[in-house]
């Protein structure tokens, strides 16, 4: 009863019973005397609420939930029913002018029998507990439907921050392998290539904090990205990027476009300006379609392999389900990834 959803219930619940004993006690064609309301919300409310927390918190618990005792359970239903009805029915005996009426039936006196009294009695107290168990099961139900839904979202939440810490740290060895390369040959591109991956940088531990990024920064990163590969190459790397449609006001979730780009750089050809990288987006404000094609180049393996399309792919089924679309053909001489989005 420690939840919001159980407190509501079994305060709904109880106030239905409360109206229905008032409209029987005012349905009547006398008063109600105090004995009247001494029984009916005095004693009789104190054995109903007994026999359904009884059952609410002890037997359903401790003999089903726990221990899988059925049949121990159904027998401890029965007893609570029985004994309900032997103590309102030794109350009914007791005073049988005030729970034991007479009513008239076709013109003729009728007073209410025990053996009524207690059939009617025990159909209340069975219907206390029937009703104790379907809150029990259904506030139960749906606090550990909401539980497991917070696990779900828990554990993608983990794996979200697992696979984008894998990201980061394998862009910057790759980089830095880059810089390093070009520090070593003492190229003038050596100044140009840090303060690119500065402004990478800033984007990566800034910008994509967040869940979700703007389309347009998005694209300046993956543009800043080709910037800094092509200071590795003597003459620029053969890359063609085209752009069209509309890249401002979309939100998309970071770092969801680069690995594609960084595929092909890895395993491409990038200095064949006859067969170049082929970079093309095109966006409006529903859809973003995202292609990467590149010549293989099958002597040029990253022997440290790297994050990968997987990676990729599963960040896409976490974040995007049911709104993306990935197509990979892979050729003997290209390889193109078609990335189709629901913005």
């Amino acid at each position: 009863m420690k939840s919001k959803g159980a407190i509501i219930s079994h305060t709904i619940f109880w106030a239905i019973i409360l109206l229905i004993a008032l409209a029987s006690i005012f349905s009547g064609e006398s008063r109600p005397t105090t004995k009247d309301y001494i029984y009916s919300y005095g004693l009789f409310s104190v054995l109903n609420l007994s026999i359904f927390y009884i059952n609410y918190i002890i037997l359903i618990p401790e003999l089903i939930q726990k221990r899988k005792k059925y049949w121990i359970y159904l027998l401890a239903f029965i007893v609570l029913i029985i004994a309900s009805v032997f103590v309102k029915t030794v109350i009914a005996v007791l005073n049988p002018e005030d729970l034991l009426p007479v009513r008239e039936y076709r013109g003729e006196k009728h007073q209410t029998s025990v053996n009524q009294y207690a059939v009617v009695s025990a159909f209340l107290s069975g219907f206390i507990l029937v009703s104790s168990c379907i809150i029990k099961f259904s506030v139960d139900w749906f606090s550990n439907e909401s539980v497991q839904r917070n696990l779900e979202s828990e554990k993608k939440d983990m794996e979200l921050q697992f696979l984008k810490s894998q990201l980061n740290p394998h862009f910057l060895f790759n980089s830095l392998n880059n810089i390093y390369s070009l520090a070593y040959q003492k190229s003038d591109k050596t100044a140009d290539a840090i303060l690119k991956l500065s402004e990478i940088m800033r984007y990566m531990i800034y910008e994509s904090n967040d869940s979700w990024a703007d389309l347009s920064k998005e694209v300046e990163y993956v543009q800043s990205f080709v910037e800094l590969q092509k200071l590795r190459f003597k003459d620029g790397a053969a890359v063609q990027v085209n752009i069209n449609g509309e890249i401002d006001g979309q939100k998309i979730v970071p770092l969801i476009l680069i690995s594609f780009v960084e595929n092909a750089f890895k395993h491409g050809v990038a200095n064949d300006h006859e067969d170049p990288i082929k970079i093309n987006i095109i966006a409006n404000q529903k859809i973003l379609h995202f292609s990467v094609s590149n010549k293989k180049n099958k002597t040029n393996k990253d022997a440290m392999g790297g994050v990968g399309l997987n990676n990729v792919e599963r960040r896409l089924q976490l974040l995007y389900p049911d709104r993306y679309k990935l197509n990979i053909v892979n050729s003997a001489t290209h390889y193109t990834t078609e990335l189709m989005l629901d913005l």
